[in-house]
């Protein structure tokens, strides 16, 4: 017999009523998806460390019709195989100017600022924070961005943060839970069988 799951996350009412209505999520990627490092090959490729909490939150956005879309100031092979590796279809490479590339985003698809959340860490993604109807920040980020941050999550760049982020979008949307009852309801039938 399996245990019935129920959501473990909770969050302010206040913050909820800011997060409900995201229909689409700007994601930064050095030091949100990733850690801020840099590690260089010996051939001077550029490696990113991506973790995979990060990588199912963005697949549950997708499946609760949040569209993720990263725009980031670096193009890299690896980045774009990630990305592919997602589902993530939405993606803007090697701009600092990111309030545009948003700006288009939102025309093409059809939507609204007060149906954005951004997550960023530094100055290039203020803009867009700035715009966002809920803007937030990885514990590491910047101080502007944490200034500007109406969230900032307990989890640093690279290690949880966009997966954190992306589970407060889930239970403002009213998804979290049914997306965790599939999961329960996969359980169930392994038992039965």
């Amino acid at each position: 017999m399996t245990k019935t799951l129920t959501p473990a996350l909770h969050y302010p009412p206040e913050l909820l009523l800011k997060a409900q209505g995201i229909r689409i999520a700007f994601f930064d990627v050095d030091g949100v998806l990733t850690d801020g490092g840099l590690y260089f090959s010996e051939h001077g490729e550029t490696l990113k460390r991506f973790n995979t909490l990060d990588g199912h939150g963005l697949k549950l956005l997708q499946q609760a019709g949040i569209t993720p879309v990263v725009i980031t100031g670096r193009d890299s092979l690896p980045l774009r195989k990630r990305l592919t590796a997602l589902g993530v279809t939405h993606a803007t490479f090697g701009t600092e100017d990111k309030l545009p590339a948003a700006q288009t985003y939102l025309s093409t698809l059809g939507l609204s600022w007060s149906q954005a959340a951004a997550i960023g860490d530094d100055w290039p993604d203020l803009p867009v924070m700035q715009h966002a109807a809920l803007a937030c920040a990885p514990a590491n980020a910047h101080a502007q961005a944490l200034a500007v941050a109406d969230h900032i999550t307990v989890q640093r760049g690279g290690e949880g943060a966009a997966r954190a982020f992306c589970d407060l979008l889930l239970v403002a949307g009213g998804h979290y839970a049914k997306l965790l009852a599939r999961v329960g309801a996969n359980a169930d039938v392994l038992d039965k069988a």
